[in-house]
């Protein structure tokens, strides 16, 4: 395997910190949702994935949809991201994935999705441990 970029962040203070990278193009106060008034100071991690896991397979859904010959101008992906808590006190993440190809019938944007899911470097990482529901919309 080739690497072909390396990105770096580092975390101060957990949940309740802050994130920034050393190019500063991040400089993050987190906000953490689980305690009173916290949603008021920044993202929350969970935030932060759903956005980048948003962008990156809405590039996979662009790759798939060339490959399979659907021209995609004006799609959307919504990246909805769920911490959950099991039984023991560990915790998980559920995502569910809305794409949107105004003009694609359903059955052709569940096979863009389906053919990005396979590729999208995210859904790869998260294969085997979170829950990744793919939605049509």
């Amino acid at each position: 395997m080739k690497t072909l970029f390396t990105a770096e962040a580092i975390s101060k203070g957990g949940r309740s910190g802050t994130i920034e990278t050393p190019d500063q193009l991040l400089n993050i106060t987190l906000g953490n949702p689980l305690e009173q008034g916290a949603e008021k100071l920044g993202p929350n991690p969970e935030l932060l994935f759903a956005a980048a896991y948003s962008a990156c397979f809405h590039g996979a859904v662009r790759c798939a949809a060339k490959k399979l010959g659907t021209p995609v101008a004006d799609s959307t992906v919504r990246a909805l991201v769920s911490l959950l808590e099991d039984d023991d006190g560990g915790y998980h993440l559920a995502v569910e994935l809305q794409t949107h190809l105004p003009g694609t019938d359903r059955p052709q944007v569940q096979r863009i999705m389906e053919e990005a899911h396979q590729t999208c470097p995210y859904s790869r990482a998260l294969r085997g441990d979170a829950q990744v529901t793919l939605v049509v919309s």
